[in-house]
């Protein structure tokens, strides 16, 4: 598994995004479970998946890793762990073009969360990326009021939010090992599934979905980009996390024939453009 540390970071981004980006098509393609079963399973998957990776990776050191995160890998572990609920939640009640348009907005968060708590200054070339991801987005939740989806909209925004304040925990607390805080957020999700699931029976073919999600989309995805972006500059992997945005909409059209309206391809372009502003500018003045 170490063979993963040694390849460039860029690339390992790259796939980690590509897992990532079919994550729609697999929630949007189960044929009973409701959204807590299709979590809970999903986590179970995707704890099995980081457990085995850092045992085989760390062996006798893996609890070592865990206790030199500490409390600030617990804490990203919790906010991880409400980014993998909003998923499956914003996933099955909107589309999954608003899905993965909203989750590029992390970059954007990450900005306004940087200047709250670590007195990061705002550049004018950030400050317009900002206004015009929001107008893009406003564009989103506009049509969502008129063709439905609009909790699924909102809840997704959980997941750029988790996301930021995950980043902003890190560069609080450099030390911090992200795949052990992945296992603990796969944990957390499959107990609060657990809580609110009505049955545990789930068919065939939905258990082998979740295991294609907790196993490949989320956990060798995550597990990727957690290494990828330690040796990536963060303009980089704001630009190649765009693969999954991209990718994401196009496999639910081809597989499952769902058609994003207009209105929402427009909001994604520009919320696209304004991450690809504001990197272009960030590696300039960098």
């Amino acid at each position: 598994m170490k063979f993963l540390y040694k390849m460039p970071g860029p690339i390992l981004c790259v796939m980690g995004a590509f897992f990532l980006s079919y994550g729609g098509l697999l929630v949007k393609s189960f044929e009973g479970s409701d959204l807590w079963q299709i979590l809970l399973y999903r986590s179970i998957f995707c704890f099995l998946t980081v457990g085995f990776f850092l045992f085989f990776a760390y062996k006798k050191e893996t609890i070592k890793r865990f206790k030199i995160s500490g409390f600030p890998g617990l804490l990203a572990g919790f906010c991880i762990s409400l980014g993998f609920t909003a998923y499956v939640f914003a996933m099955y009640n909107t589309t999954v073009a608003n899905v993965n348009f909203t989750i590029t907005t992390q970059t954007i968060f990450l900005a306004i969360f940087g200047y709250i708590f670590l007195r990061e200054k705002i550049s004018v070339y950030t400050l317009i990326s900002i206004i015009l991801a929001m107008s893009g987005v406003l564009l989103m939740i506009g049509n969502s009021l008129s063709t439905g989806g609009f909790l699924g909209n909102i809840v997704a925004f959980t997941m750029p939010m988790s996301f930021a304040v995950l980043v902003i925990i890190v560069r609080k607390y450099p030390h911090v090992d992200m795949v052990p805080a992945m296992f603990v957020a796969a944990l957390l999700s499959a107990i609060y599934a657990s809580f609110l699931v009505n049955s545990f029976y789930i068919s065939p073919k939905d258990l082998f979905l979740s295991f294609l999600l907790g196993t490949f989309q989320i956990g060798l995805g995550f597990i990727c980009i957690t290494i990828g972006s330690k040796n990536t500059p963060a303009a980089i992997v704001g630009i190649l996390m765009l693969v999954e945005a991209i990718l994401g909409p196009v496999w639910a059209w081809i597989f499952i024939n769902e058609l994003p309206p207009l209105i929402v391809i427009i909001g994604g372009g520009i919320i696209i453009f304004s991450i690809l502003f504001q990197s272009f500018f960030a590696r300039k003045t960098a």
